[in-house]
């Protein structure tokens, strides 16, 4: 009995900043478990609907590809099951992108009660902005990356061969690269909270710019395709968000600061 009372005893330091006031570690838990379960639910719906969907959606994700190869390739699936398992995996990963408002306010909700009023105030606009930073992401991805880059891939090397993708491999891939995207758009919004955890400063960014450019132009040379145009597509968006996140740092995290500290120096 003492080795159980020093594990819960241990669980719940762990857990006290996300425990809601007024609660034992019991009830936390069941509301945990409750909150999981719905999320459960809303995954399942939404996959069932994105399933009844899932050949539009391929239908609009390999539009970029179709307009690139034109008459010089064809998309085909090579095994029996390639099909059906491309519509269950678009089905997947669009079941977590489109209900994601839903699932993620449960997890604001179980996270919500044991935050100060200050603070959730303080939180909820980057739950917005970051939303919409995702929404953004995946937009860039599929109106500008997927055009350009397939028509320089295709356009790369050998001209007179004909081009078959296969179409799976190719769902597969494209979904992922809207969901890096969509990931990659948060650095405004990761630096901002950075900022307030006081992890980094406007002027730490800034010294940091020269190297991070360098940093990201490497990157940016390593998944696209050989050539400076591909890359440049990549690298400048990223530079874009970069200098976001630095205003938004200089902008909101230090006005709020100063206010703060002058707050407690006058307390």
């Amino acid at each position: 009995m003492k080795v159980v009372g020093i594990f819960f005893y241990e669980a719940r330091k762990l857990l006290y900043p996300f425990l809601m006031k007024d609660m034992t570690l019991l009830e936390h838990l069941e509301e945990l478990r409750n909150r999981v379960i719905r999320i459960v639910i809303i995954l399942a719906i939404s996959f069932f609907i994105c399933y009844g969907i899932s050949a539009h959606i391929s239908h609009y994700l390999i539009l970029p590809l179709k307009d690139a190869i034109g008459a010089q390739g064809k998309i085909v699936f090579t095994g029996l099951l390639d099909k059906v398992l491309a519509e269950l995996q678009i089905s997947f990963w669009s079941s977590i992108l489109l209900s994601s408002p839903l699932w993620f306010r449960e997890i604001w909700l179980f996270i919500k009660p044991a935050l100060y009023e200050a603070e959730v105030k303080i939180v909820r606009p980057f739950l917005v902005v970051g939303f919409l930073l995702f929404i953004a992401g995946v937009a860039f991805g599929y109106f500008v990356v997927f055009p350009f880059g397939f028509k320089t891939i295709m356009e790369y090397g050998v001209q007179d061969v004909e081009a078959m993708m296969n179409i799976k491999d190719y769902l597969l891939l494209a979904s992922k690269i809207l969901v890096f995207l969509g990931l990659l758009f948060q650095m405004p919004n990761i630096l901002v909270i950075l900022g307030f955890m006081g992890v980094v400063t406007k002027y730490s960014l800034h010294s940091m710019r020269r190297y991070l450019y360098v940093a990201f132009a490497v990157f940016a040379a390593i998944i696209t395709p050989p050539d400076v145009l591909s890359m440049m597509v990549v690298w400048l968006p990223m530079i874009v968000l970069y200098e976001i996140g630095l205003i938004a740092v200089a902008l909101i995290v230090h006005p709020y600061l100063k206010r703060k500290h002058m707050g407690e120096e006058k307390n």
